[in-house]
């Protein structure tokens, strides 16, 4: 086995300190970086980009083109638990459904029901066409207890490709009821759907509509991410899409389609979460839209200045717990109410993998492959070069048995972590994002035996962060041997901010009392790196490049340093991708 002493005989200047070495720099744009770093400057970087250009045309076209598929793995995942029943419909539209004789409904979008059952339970002689273009919604629809078709025929199309006329007789329907399903349609195919819908309506008949609006909390948070197709439409994190609706949008969309305007507003409620002392705002547009063959001589006087006032807002505002009672029009928004609201991932949206490498078998909670597309932070997955590192840890213990560990962006996996606290004096594994540091705890805490958890300590830690640092420095006061990096290279951003944090937290020669050589080692895909930069970087804080692999560059004092930890050729079987390299860097 080797040890992390290869090459104590060379001569090291450490005699100055990291802040000594960095105002040497005066002139370079490392001292402009660190003058960033002042405690009411706090720079916080992260290994993912901040950046906001939306989606990208090719992610664009494929939700498009497999928006079926999405909404279908949706209800797969969700079944009929995500949405509450509507029973609110009586309260707010039991006038469209009574009096005049047998109501015929169309609900576009039904899902698993939620709109359906509370319909029929409250109309006995309301009959039902339900229609979906996913067919497990359908599935599910048929398979509830209250179905009975007598009351309710349900079936799948897509309204923006199938003619309704196939399925219903034309001019036969007496309510169309839309809640929370235009908005999942691209907005140039929006006008298809009413289209479609106009064949089957009766003349005067009525378009019930509730979706989301502009403003609404959920929107807000996209705004932030990389997550917007084009204005006020975005996807969500399980490739299913959300559109915001103004008031001027919709009411231009249904008069070019040949409806008016009966009511509009605008709700608003606030939701309280007095655990975390938050306080989210939910906006809906709830309308009721009428069919006419003439907009100019069927337009009434109400109509016409429901329509003409349709950009004021009226507000319905209310406080509520999460603990305590929410109407069901709150619920309804939901979107993952734990995630869009209050910034936690409901627990279906992560999985456990397994990992066996080395006589290790861990079982990791990570993000769903499925939602890992949309997802911004990097450390809620798990890297190729993390696995092939824990597997080099694990083979030769040596690297960092009896030393003290640090690794930069563990994210929630920290297998490396963990293989190393097996032999290493303590541990630290940190990340900057708080979702991977919470699922980083309860992986390791899940992971190790009680023993091992004494000696691995999980901190934040963003790159540039003087507070977060210093903290560190307060557990570890004699800084860490060793330094590991897997798969956190590639943000060119975060390059300087990584090599000042690691001289900051690496051990001096002074409080090394074994002669070992203080080494950062960084594990990545080489595609994803620019490497000059990277080594460019590393020599500003005084880190020479020792060795890599799998092209070395050894010399007299590293002797092919990775090379050796790799003479047990088991482990090239562990590689998951040839285009991993590893950089080992020393001090100067």
């Amino acid at each position: 086995m080797l040890d992390l002493s290869f090459g104590a005989n060379t001569p090291l200047r450490l005699s100055i300190t990291t802040q000594r070495t960095l105002k040497a720099m005066a002139s370079s744009p490392t001292q402009d970086f660190m003058d960033q770093q002042k405690p009411q400057q706090t720079q916080k970087l992260q290994i993912y980009s901040n950046s906001n250009n939306g989606v990208t045309p090719f992610w664009r076209e494929k939700y498009e083109r497999e928006a079926k598929r999405y909404w279908d793995v949706f209800y797969k995942r969700h079944k009929d638990k995500f949405f509450k029943d509507r029973h609110y419909l009586d309260k707010e539209w039991g006038d469209y459904f009574s009096g005049g004789g047998r109501k015929v409904i169309l609900e576009v979008g039904c899902g698993a029901g939620n709109t359906i059952f509370p319909v029929i339970a409250s109309f006995p002689d309301a009959f039902v066409y339900a229609c979906d273009f996913s067919p497990r919604a359908i599935e599910l629809v048929k398979t509830h207890e209250d179905f009975k078709e007598s009351r309710v025929r349900a079936f799948v199309t897509d309204l923006t490709v199938d003619d309704l006329c196939k399925e219903i007789l034309p001019s036969s329907v007496d309510i169309v009821t839309m809640i929370f399903m235009l908005s999942a349609v691209s907005p140039e195919k929006m006008p298809l759907v009413l289209q479609n819908i106009r064949k089957i309506i009766k003349p005067n008949g009525y378009v019930l509509f509730r979706d989301y609006a502009t403003g609404d909390l959920a929107q807000e948070r996209f705004s932030g991410k990389d997550q917007k197709i084009s204005d006020n439409f975005y996807v969500r994190g399980d490739g299913t899409r959300a559109y915001y609706f103004s008031n001027e949008f919709l009411t231009n969309l249904f008069k070019e389609n040949g409806f008016v305007v009966d009511k509009l507003h605008v709700y608003c409620k606030q939701v309280e979460n007095r655990s975390r002392e938050l306080i989210m705002n939910r906006r809906w547009v709830q309308a009721v839209f009428r069919f006419t063959d003439d907009l100019n001589s069927s337009s009434s006087n109400e109509a016409e200045g429901n329509r003409a006032g349709s950009d004021s807002v009226s507000s319905e505002t209310k406080q509520n717990s999460l603990n305590g009672s929410l109407i069901d029009s709150a619920i309804d928004l939901s979107e993952g109410v734990a995630f869009d609201m209050f910034g936690v991932l409901p627990s279906s949206e992560y999985e456990i993998i397994e990992i066996k490498l080395r006589g290790w078998n861990f079982k990791i909670r990570v993000l769903s492959k499925e939602y890992q597309h949309t997802c911004k932070s990097t450390g809620l997955m798990l890297w190729e070069s993390a696995r092939l590192m824990a597997s080099v840890l694990a083979e030769n213990p040596d690297i960092v048995a009896g030393k003290r560990v640090l690794e930069l962006g563990s994210g929630c996996g920290g297998i490396c972590s963990m293989v190393a606290a097996k032999h290493a004096n303590l541990v630290f594994a940190t990340d900057g994002d708080a979702l991977a540091l919470d699922l980083l705890a309860k992986n390791v805490t899940s992971n190790l035996e009680p023993l091992m958890l004494t000696k691995l300590t999980t901190k934040r830690l963003e790159w540039g962060n003087n507070d977060h640092i210093e903290a560190i420095k307060e557990e570890n006061k004699l800084g860490f041997d060793v330094i590991i990096g897997t798969d956190v290279t590639y943000i060119p951003g975060a390059i300087l901010p990584l090599f000042a944090t690691a001289r900051e937290l690496i051990t001096s020669s002074e409080s090394n009392k074994y002669g070992n050589v203080p080494s950062l080692i960084l594990c990545h895909i080489f595609r994803r790196v620019d490497e000059p930069s990277l080594l460019s970087a590393a020599s500003q804080f005084g880190f020479r490049l020792a060795d890599k692999w799998p092209v070395g560059v050894p010399n007299e004092s590293s002797q092919s340093i990775i090379s050796k930890w790799f003479l047990d050729y088991g482990l090239m079987n562990d590689l998951p991708s040839t285009a991993l390299n590893i950089l080992l860097f020393q001090l100067e």
